[in-house]
């Protein structure tokens, strides 16, 4: 009797393990993936460069700024040469685009997008020929140079035909920029910090003040807006301040989202908040469905008649309606109910666009209603 018990015990206490492990009724997730840093951002670079050894598959003869780059390139070089007579198929002008990620430093490398500008039809195996890379603000931050590689790739044959496989006209040059300025940070000396949340949110901004304040122990926060609190870097974190935020972005939100339904009508994609809510209502629907048939009659006349052989056309239409299902959603459903309500009544994702659309206008459906 005592060792039946005991196993009644352990298979209570592991059940009630099994069924802690598996419920989740909370789901936080940490500040640094909510939330941003105030001054802690990436800055866009842009260049204009050449792109060498191409396989024939470069900008046509014709296309002047590359032919002119390609002459200036080569007077910098020591290389007179009149522009008028170069016509070569290897070289190709290209947009190099990269991101200079924040705190970089001065010999770091980074990667860059190449991207083709003229009518070259692949850069698969081209050179990026040295080319500065510039801030909004004129100034040069890196120089890129290297070899280009290429997701994809091009051929075609003689007659015209041929094969392609995603975009062999922009590639990527790895660790292929080289930092040459730095962007001024002061960010160890400063004395308050802003966060900002990505998705504004009055309770989710709310919860993160409380628990910033509970982690250091004093209140240091200042909610702004929905968006941002300011955070009073505390005496004993002066001068610590990457400590500071080390202390603070790993700890556990729970953020509160708007109930939204997002509809595509070009792709037929719904996308429903758990939050979304409806009244009481009664959905029908029934698909109608109209199939037209062409066919085309050769009448010819009869034999030594004066008729001539006509061609008539005749059309066939077919008209089929489901039958209607009428299905009742109750008060305050949640999203598994319509889920569920939904797919009972055999709707496609089309279908369901118009349907939460008709809800939406009846005064039902407790949710942004947002078409992209």
């Amino acid at each position: 009797m005592g060792k039946t018990r005991f196993k009644f015990h352990i298979f209570i206490a592991v059940l009630f393990g099994i069924v802690c492990c598996h419920t989740n009724p909370i789901q936080a997730v940490r500040l640094k993936d909510i939330a941003d840093l105030g001054g802690v951002r990436s800055n866009q670079l842009i260049g204009y460069g050449l792109v060498v050894g191409l396989d024939g598959t470069g900008d046509k003869t014709n296309t002047q700024f590359t032919v002119q780059s390609l002459a200036n390139m080569l007077e910098r070089l020591g290389i007179a040469v009149n522009s008028d007579k170069i016509k070569v198929k290897n070289v190709a002008a290209a947009v190099i685009t990269a991101n200079l990620p924040s705190f970089a430093r001065a010999g770091n490398r980074i990667d860059v997008l190449v991207s083709s500008m003229g009518d070259a039809k692949s850069l698969h195996g081209g050179t990026l020929v040295l080319t500065p890379l510039r801030a909004s603000d004129g100034k040069i931050y890196a120089v890129a140079q290297g070899p280009i590689s290429v997701g994809g790739f091009s051929v075609s044959g003689a007659s015209g035909g041929g094969v392609q496989k995603n975009h062999p006209t922009v590639g990527r040059v790895i660790a292929g920029a080289l930092i040459e300025r730095e962007v001024p940070s002061h960010f160890s000396q400063k004395d308050s910090l802003l966060i900002t949340l990505r998705n504004p949110d009055f309770t989710t901004v709310s919860r993160l003040k409380q628990a910033i304040d509970n982690r250091l122990g004093e209140n240091v926060t200042e909610s702004l807006d929905a968006r941002t609190i300011r955070l009073r870097v505390p005496h004993r974190f002066q001068d610590r301040v990457v400590a500071l935020v080390a202390s603070i972005e790993n700890l556990d939100i729970v953020p509160d989202t708007l109930a939204k339904i997002i509809l595509d009508e070009r792709t037929g994609t719904v996308v429903m908040g758990e939050n979304v809510r409806i009244s009481t209502i009664a959905v029908a629907h029934g698909n109608l469905s109209i199939e037209v048939k062409e066919r085309q009659d050769v009448s010819q006349p009869l034999p030594f008649s004066q008729g001539e052989t006509t061609v008539t056309r005749e059309s066939d239409i077919t008209v089929t309606e489901e039958k209607a299902k009428l299905m009742v959603m109750p008060s305050g459903a949640k999203i598994g109910d319509v889920v569920k309500a939904l797919n009972a009544i055999g709707v496609s994702p089309r279908d369901l666009i118009a349907i939460l659309q008709a809800i939406k206008a009846a005064g039902a459906l407790h949710a942004v209603l947002e078409i992209i």
